[in-house]
């Protein structure tokens, strides 16, 4: 791991860039971007400000390398579900590892990419497209898998795949909504059953 010391003022403090991150991220996962200050940043991360601002740049740079170690931590279950052998099998991996997110003991609740796009001000509009923008990523890669399941004769000839991946997207989201609200992993786990007994069959 990566070691940094901040320009100090006397004495120089050391800190793991590492562990710093993970605990921004948390705060940001936990309060959004725009609920989460520089003080509960810099408290949380155990760094002072010119520390964080020699280590990470501004409040929305650190934001930005916070939501890349989210992508790579936490949603890499995303990018697994598009290697399952039948779009069914997607569509569950992909719901039932939102899940284990959701009901995780160890992590906030809620999608750190859902609670900054719509809990963003004016004054926060460039982080609130790029979650936005980074979510269309994911979209394409889940529509261009469907759209192969469906030339494969996986899903039926008259399948919607824009409207499906739409459908599987928002019952992932909502989750993410539930959980953040307080429900229950049986009520998550009921989500799943119902939104996979409207998956379309041949």
């Amino acid at each position: 791991m990566e070691t940094l010391a901040a320009p100090p003022k006397g004495r120089p403090r050391e800190f793991c860039v590492d562990e710093a991150l993970a605990a921004a991220l948390r705060v940001f996962w936990s309060k959004g971007y725009e609920g989460a200050s520089l003080s509960d940043l810099t408290e949380a991360m155990g760094i002072t400000r010119p520390s964080l601002y020699a280590a990470f740049g501004n409040k929305e740079a650190l934001f930005r390398k916070a939501l890349d170690l989210y992508e790579a931590e936490k949603l890499d279950y995303i990018g697994k579900s598009l290697a399952e052998p039948t779009a069914r099998k997607v569509a569950e991996h992909l719901l039932r590892g939102s899940l284990a997110n959701q009901c995780s003991s160890c992590e906030p609740h809620g999608c750190l990419g859902v609670i900054s796009s719509v809990a963003c001000g004016q004054d926060a509009e460039c982080i609130r497209l790029e979650v936005l923008e980074r979510g269309k990523v994911a979209k394409r890669a889940l529509v261009e898998r469907m759209e192969r399941a469906k030339a494969e004769g996986d899903l039926p000839a008259d399948t919607d795949i824009e409207g499906l991946t739409s459908l599987l997207l928002a019952i992932n989201q909502g989750m993410a909504v539930q959980a953040g609200a307080g429900a229950t992993r049986a009520e998550l786990e009921r989500m799943i059953e119902t939104g996979l007994a409207l998956w379309p069959s041949k």
